[in-house]
């Protein structure tokens, strides 16, 4: 039975850690850029749009080229924000010994 005791704890403890990790990760920003920084989408942890911020240089080109400018600065930082979740729950994980868990990004 104290095995079972000790696999009890040790989820108690991930379960503290994981929602720590959770409000850590809330509390995320992260930046994309794209065309020689004119165009910048900064993302909270959640992946919701925060701000946008468009140069004035940029807002006299084609509508078609700033719009593929706001793509690419949005995956950016989607692609970051991945990345920093990601090295966040395996830093919590990581430490249980999950193998190929991921966070659903």
């Amino acid at each position: 039975m104290t095995d079972f005791t000790k696999i009890l704890d040790k989820a108690k403890e991930l379960e503290a850690k994981m929602k720590e990790s959770q409000e850590n990760i809330k509390k995320l920003r992260v930046e994309g850029v794209s065309g020689a920084n004119s165009v910048k989408v900064i993302l909270d942890g959640e992946g919701i749009v925060q701000k946008i911020e468009i140069s004035d240089e940029i807002l006299k080109e084609n509508k078609s080229v700033l719009e593929d400018l706001i793509i690419a600065a949005f995956n950016q930082a989607k692609t970051k924000l991945k990345d920093k979740t990601t090295e966040e729950i395996s830093k919590t994980a990581g430490g249980f010994g999950i193998p190929g868990f991921k966070w659903p990004l």
